[in-house]
């Protein structure tokens, strides 16, 4: 059976399905889940429909970092969403960076909106590295970021970059693919 990041394509497919079921048809107020529980579940779900480059694979004792540069918006939101979960063997954890340079072992990076104004430098500094970048800046996925949330009424869904990813060495899921509202193939 076919795996990804060490579970299984169709467990891995059904979770997603969950979380983005909840996205979609579940008003934030009917169940008082805030916008930033709802990114929170993405950013950890994200990196499950990424297959990396074998020169960062996470190995049996490596973590998964999930990282947030810029004002954290997610106060206790993310961490909670992280908790306990893993990735193949890899132990998902949440780090804050302030610096672009400090993201290099990150695997996922969230690029708050407070760095709207230095996200050229921002996307210069990672380079080629081989991260997830995502944000709700607005046009992020436009000027060179992977994944983009948006805002559709009291959902969120997200564009996908699929040039920026392949530049990184990336290769995201086709069902990660099926859910965005718009994959932009051209550089």
């Amino acid at each position: 059976m076919a795996k990804v990041n060490g579970i299984s394509r169709p467990f891995a497919a059904t979770v997603f399905a969950v979380v983005l079921a909840c996205a979609r048809t579940l008003p934030a107020q009917t169940l008082k889940i805030t916008e930033y529980q709802v990114k929170a579940a993405y950013l950890v779900n994200f990196g499950r429909f990424v297959e990396w480059p074998a020169r960062v694979a996470p190995a049996s004792s490596e973590l998964f970092n999930i990282c947030v540069l810029g004002q954290d918006s997610f106060a206790a939101d993310l961490d909670s969403a992280v908790a306990g979960e893993t990735i193949g063997r890899a132990h998902m954890l949440t780090k804050r960076i302030s610096r672009p340079q400090d993201a290099a072992d990150c695997r996922v990076l969230f690029i708050t909106a407070s760095e709207a104004g230095q996200w050229k430098e921002i996307l210069g500094a990672l380079g080629k590295l081989s991260i997830l970048t995502v944000s709700d800046m607005p046009q992020f996925a436009q000027h060179g970021g992977m994944i983009q949330f948006l805002r559709d009424g009291n959902r969120v869904r997200f564009d996908i970059n699929l040039a920026a990813t392949q530049r990184a060495g990336l290769n995201l899921s086709s069902e990660l693919l099926k859910v965005a509202v718009t994959v932009n193939k051209n550089p």
